[in-house]
């Protein structure tokens, strides 16, 4: 799976999505774009979003978007605080239909 993690995120997080192909906003050089052009960007190259923005589903219209998108709701976005939660997702992968939105929690 192609996985874009999004700027909110630490790169190191990217570790614990072993088997998937794995970039950051940042990296494909994204940084700064507003969630519309960011998400349409990420739907032409990735299978799935992941980001912290617990707000994202109420400011876009996911439905009309070919990829899904994962939001880890934590209580900060630091790496020893998301890894359980990003544990959490990959397990959810193997099953994950498309355009889904999935939330973890921790």
């Amino acid at each position: 799976m192609r996985i874009l993690l999004d700027e909110s995120l630490p790169r190191r997080l990217r570790g614990a999505f072993r088997g998937h192909e794995v970039a950051t906003v940042a990296e494909v050089g994204w940084s700064g774009l507003n969630n519309g052009e960011l998400l349409q960007l990420a739907a032409e190259r990735f299978d799935l979003f992941v980001t912290a923005d617990q707000n994202l589903q109420y400011q876009q219209n996911l439905r009309s978007l070919p990829l899904s998108i994962a939001v880890l709701a934590a209580r900060d976005n630091r790496v020893e605080t998301l890894l359980p939660l990003a544990t959490q997702l990959l397990v959810r992968l193997a099953d994950l239909p498309s355009r889904t939105l999935i939330r973890c929690d921790g």
